[in-house]
């Protein structure tokens, strides 16, 4: 008597579906009930990748290597054995390529600022796998929550210049699903902008109707020393 197979399981060895590229990965297909022996054969996308032959209920283990997009295809596994019934296919496995993220940039629209200004940080991660997550910082501490983006945008943190702590050192972290991939950005410090003094306007007003007058002057010499020199013949 052959008992009838039930549905095998597909299920990641490595207990994650999230992948890098050229990374080798381990799927197993198991049917934990019905008649040995079993051939367990491994479908991507419909196309056979490769078929085990078991003695047991053992399960059979398929090693994959992971080297471009269209590894990333939809994987299933049928179960068999000498039933005349016919095989059993797994649920679907879909792997998802992950890719770490670059050093972020943090950057301002102003490097200036004054007391009593509102100012702007952005801070983006050019490369990685969405989505990312971003923090910004104050020296060592942190000053936002964590904003994770969807899109390849940057994050954006508003700023109140209210005392001259505030002119400390920035940076921002970013993170993403990739394992042990956190990176910090280059450091950003506003500097305080000088305010004109008051009398600046003045001065230069004075100099510039100065300036006329000497010219006016210059040019009335002539009009003056000339006459006075004809009168005098």
């Amino acid at each position: 008597f052959l008992e009838m197979l039930s549905n095998p399981m597909l299920i990641p060895v490595q207990g994650t579906l999230n992948v890098v590229m050229n990374q080798n990965v381990t799927l197993s297909c198991h049917s934990d009930s019905g008649s040995p022996p079993v051939r367990y054969t491994l479908f991507k996308c419909s196309q056979k990748v490769s078929t085990l032959n078991m003695p047991d209920l053992t399960p059979g283990l398929f090693n994959l290597t992971i080297n471009s997009a269209s590894d990333m295809g939809e994987y299933k596994c049928k179960a068999e054995n000498n039933n005349s019934s016919g095989g059993k296919y797994s649920n679907s496995l879909n792997f998802t390529l992950i890719e770490p993220i670059s050093k972020p940039v943090l950057s301002s629209p102003t490097s200036q600022a004054k007391k009593g200004q509102n100012v702007t940080l952005f801070c983006l991660s050019e490369n990685g796998s969405l989505p990312i997550s971003y923090i910004f910082f104050k020296g060592r501490k942190s000053i936002s929550p964590p904003v994770k983006m969807q899109k390849r945008e940057a994050a954006v943190i508003f700023l109140f210049i209210n005392s001259p702590s505030d002119f400390g050192t920035y940076k921002c972290r970013a993170e993403n699903s990739f394992c042990n991939n956190t990176k910090y950005s280059n450091s950003f410090n506003f500097t305080l902008e000088e305010e004109r003094s008051h009398s600046q306007p003045l001065i230069i007003s004075l100099g510039l109707i100065l300036l006329l007058f000497v010219i006016g002057f210059a040019l009335a010499i002539p009009f003056f020393i000339i006459p006075s020199y004809k009168a005098s013949e």
